[in-house]
């Protein structure tokens, strides 16, 4: 069987938006604000873009060298080196397939509150509404309570608009859908800031955000949520920059587009911080409370803090609230699509599938499981598989990714590739940072496991964590192991394992 052409962006504006879109998520809006203002506001964003500059960006050049050069998504990558190493690349693309099942779920929520903002359907109880009206939410993570019917409808229309986007392709469906998503995500930001910072208290808002504290930098933990951040924020380490890449044309600027993705990423952040924090100022001026007694970060900020601010506005509240969640629509989609591009990019690669074939299989199976979790108890569900997928798995692929590359093989021949296709050369520092960075995410990965065994994460059972958290990672780790296993279509096994690395990019062992 022959397959169809694998795609390739229309121009490099199209694949700046697609990347950028890629790492605009929801963490960007209910994540950073927090992040910034809990670890000495203004003087965060000092660690901050060190980390962009010695991690985000060099891995970003890494990804999107590797990815160009092989015409290959993760698993493919990871086998040009060795065949032993392709399993790296499919732990990566299934982390994906993870967080894309519950990833879903969150955006459905946002299309249902993003109607209820109309009416300001939540009252005067904004929690009582998000975990008894609306997720009927059961008191165990053990008792799943059937089906949520509120939630199910919208993630139907979730799934349906990802199933269309990727259906149409890289050029028709990926890029075009950037190009609405991401221009509305701007202009939805924009309107949120503006409207927040003409309200009363927003200087105060703005001030816990942004408030220098310099002496927070002497503390280690900050310069580790620094990295943190930009690590789980640029779409790194799991699978979807090098599928991304894989169809960028013969000519394109990797270093150049490297940091547009990661500069362009920390703009919409600051935007939305600004946007947040001005909110959130004039919420605690008319409480009558500390900016700080009503910050707070996630599904919390989203669907309860922010809800009760939108409904303490002197006006305009309905369109602010259908803006602000419709922000979050553009930047889960943006998000999904990519995530999920990841997973069929590997599919396709690995058998020689068309995209129709690929995402069919796909959305079949990550549907069906999303199911689980527009369950009333899938919020318990979503939040360990959530903390397991993020906290352990990406970091787990990020450290194995980044041991192989600047450790185990002579990778100054990628820093040379991209040199030869790029305006701007790197130097020799572009190693030196891609090292630094594997033992600064070994670290992570150590404190996580050591405070989870002294603080179970969010008060759950050690049985819940253990089949949904633990049971989740094992699957991914055994799935990966079969999937590499597998033998690849005729054209993967040539071009993987007789063609090579060696042809390719020449990377020796140390």
């Amino acid at each position: 069987m022959s397959v169809e052409h694998r795609g390739e962006w229309g121009s490099r504006m199209g694949f700046i938006l697609a990347a950028i879109g890629s790492a605009v998520g929801l963490g960007n809006i209910w994540r950073f604000p927090y992040t910034v203002a809990s670890n000495g506001g203004g003087a965060f964003l000092i660690p901050y873009l060190v980390a962009l500059l010695t991690a985000g960006i060099p891995i970003l050049i890494l990804e999107f060298s590797l990815g160009h050069k092989t015409r290959h998504s993760a698993p493919g990558v990871f086998g040009h080196v060795s065949r032993k190493y392709e399993v790296i690349g499919w732990f990566q693309a299934l982390i994906a397939f993870c967080i894309t099942t519950y990833y879903v779920v969150i955006i459905a929520w946002a299309v249902s509150y993003a109607g209820y903002a109309l009416t300001g359907a939540w009252g005067s109880d904004p929690k009582g509404f998000l975990f008894g009206t609306y997720l009927q939410l059961t008191d165990s993570p053990m008792k799943l309570g059937g089906l949520n019917t509120k939630v199910l409808i919208p993630l139907l229309i979730v799934w349906a608009v990802n199933y269309i986007v990727l259906r149409l392709g890289v050029k028709e469906g990926l890029e075009k859908a950037n190009k609405i998503f991401m221009p509305l995500l701007v202009i939805a930001l924009l309107i949120i800031v503006f409207r927040g910072i003409t309200l009363p208290g927003a200087l105060e808002g703005l001030d816990y955000f942004l408030k220098p504290d310099f002496a927070k930098l002497a503390d280690p933990q900050v310069w580790l949520s620094a990295y943190g951040q930009i690590f789980f924020s640029l779409s790194v380490c799991f699978a979807i920059m090098y599928a991304y890449s894989s169809y960028l044309p013969k000519d394109s600027d990797i270093v150049n587009n490297a940091f547009m993705t990661g500069l362009g990423n920390c703009s919409f952040s600051l935007l939305s911080g600004i946007g947040v924090f001005s909110v959130l100022g004039y919420m605690a001026y008319s409480q009558g409370v500390s900016v700080a007694e009503v910050s707070s970060a996630g599904v919390g900020l989203a669907f309860v803090v922010f809800p009760q601010a939108i409904s303490a506005l002197p006006g305009m509240n309905g369109i602010i609230g259908i803006i602000f969640f419709a922000s979050l629509i553009f930047a889960g989609l943006s998000s999904s699509i990519s995530i999920i591009e990841a997973v069929v990019a590997s599919i396709r690669d690995k058998f020689n599938m068309t995209r129709k074939q690929a995402l069919n299989r796909f959305t079949l199976v990550s549907g069906l499981l999303s199911l689980i979790i527009a369950t009333k108890g899938g919020l318990y569900i979503l939040d360990i598989v959530d903390y397991a997928t993020n906290q352990y798995g990406i970091v787990m692929a990020g450290f194995a990714e980044l041991v192989i590359f600047s450790w185990f093989f002579k990778t100054d021949s990628i820093r040379k590739y991209a040199n030869g296709l790029s305006d701007f050369a790197v130097g020799k520092w572009w190693l030196i940072c891609i090292r630094a960075t594997s033992l600064i995410l070994g670290s992570m990965l150590f404190l996580k496991i050591k405070n989870t065994i002294s603080n179970p994460y969010g008060g759950y059972s050690w049985l819940a964590l253990g089949m949904y958290g633990m049971g989740v990672i094992i699957a991914v780790i055994i799935g990966a192991i079969i999937l590499a296993k597998r033998k690849g279509s005729d054209k993967f096994e040539e071009d993987i394992y007789h063609h090579g690395i060696g042809n390719e990019i020449k990377l020796e062992e140390e």
